[in-house]
């Protein structure tokens, strides 16, 4: 009986782990639909791009996984609809990624709220 519940605290405490890490739970068809389109999408772009700028997308990937998921999104959705002739070179794909930092680019605004005391330095004091 001891077996049992440590086995019970064992998979209770995966489980939280995997949650934590965002892990799916060990369901091997959703794993296994996961690895197919993740092929999909790879002989797509395999298809798509030509090597350098396969390169520079795989390159893109580690340092803004985001952005460079946003910029595979585009090209599928480009080639699905045939609007791509032929492969796409790396400066094709560097001007992508300028349409796509444009329309994703975060504008920043500080305002400075000064707040007035007694002891300034204004020119009315007497």
């Amino acid at each position: 009986m001891a077996d049992e519940e440590l086995e019970a605290l064992r998979a209770r405490r995966m489980g939280e782990l995997r949650a934590e890490h965002g892990e799916p739970p060990g369901d091997p068809s959703q794993q296994e639909a996961k690895q197919r389109e993740a092929e999909i999408r790879n002989t797509i772009l395999a298809q798509v791009l030509d090597q350098a700028a396969r390169a520079r997308l795989s390159n893109l990937a580690l340092v803004k996984p985001d952005k460079a998921k946003a910029v595979e999104n585009y090209l599928i959705q480009m080639a699905r609809f045939g609007q791509l002739a032929g492969k796409v070179s790396e400066q094709g794909l560097i001007e992508i990624l300028e349409k796509v930092s444009q329309q994703t680019e975060k504008k920043t605004t500080v305002k400075f709220n000064r707040r007035r005391v007694l002891d300034s330095d204004e020119e009315d004091d007497y």
